[in-house]
């Protein structure tokens, strides 16, 4: 019996007569998609922005974070929960970089509804600093770590947060040594001289809530 007819044989035997044998599933379509709408999201957001600097300085995240998941997306692939969350993400970071983030529109509109002394979209931006960070770094340590399933996993995921956290805030330190007054605009302080704590305990609250939301899910997207 020719190769040809064995490999026929097994086929009919795994496939009997009525039924339809199934294809490998197609690529994810989500990365391709999240990819899309980020590029064009920092197109209209570069496109004449309050503050060029600002800008640059709020989305480098993004120009920096972007190519490399494309470059390393055949040897580590993320999953589409992940690839969604970073997208979003990506879009608030290029919204608050094209407004500055005490000014972003959407902010002023819920700081005049609910009556608050300044504008929120710069505490939702830290809270995204947690919430999405939160789950890129819990798949690293799943898939790269023996921590899957161990208690240690959640705790670890926050601390790691937390530190990106605080080193974001030396980062704007550093931006206004440099920059003085011209830096106010990416400090976004808005007269708050608690804002940095505050910044880093919305990072906090986003990882916590990110991780007691999104961990089952997570779970059973990386055990596909």
């Amino acid at each position: 019996m020719s190769l040809t007819a064995a490999a026929r044989g097994r086929m009919m035997k795994n496939h009997p007569a009525g039924s339809t044998a199934t294809s490998p599933a197609p690529p994810s379509a989500v990365p391709r998609v999240c990819v899309a709408v980020v590029v064009a999201g920092l197109a209209v957001s570069a496109w004449a922005p309050h503050d060029r600097t600002t800008w640059l300085l709020e989305v480098v995240w993004v120009l920096i974070g972007l190519p490399l998941a494309v470059l390393t997306r055949r040897r580590f692939p993320l999953s589409g929960l992940l690839c969604c969350l970073l997208a979003a993400h990506a879009l608030v970071l290029a919204l608050g970089g094209h407004y500055t983030y005490a000014q972003v529109p959407l902010g002023e509109w819920v700081q005049d509804g609910l009556g608050l002394s300044r504008n929120p979209y710069d505490r939702f931006g830290h809270l995204m600093q947690g919430f999405v960070p939160a789950i890129l770094v819990r798949e690293l340590l799943v898939r790269t770590s023996p921590l899957r399933g161990s208690r240690w996993l959640a705790p670890l995921t926050v601390c790691a947060c937390l530190a990106f956290s605080a080193l974001f805030e030396m980062f704007e330190w550093v931006a206004a040594v440099i920059g003085g007054h011209a830096a106010d605009a990416f400090l976004a302080t808005q007269g708050d001289v608690w804002d940095t704590q505050w910044d880093m305990f919305c990072a906090l609250i986003g990882a916590t809530v990110s991780l007691l939301l999104l961990s089952r899910w997570h779970d059973r997207q990386l055990s596909r």
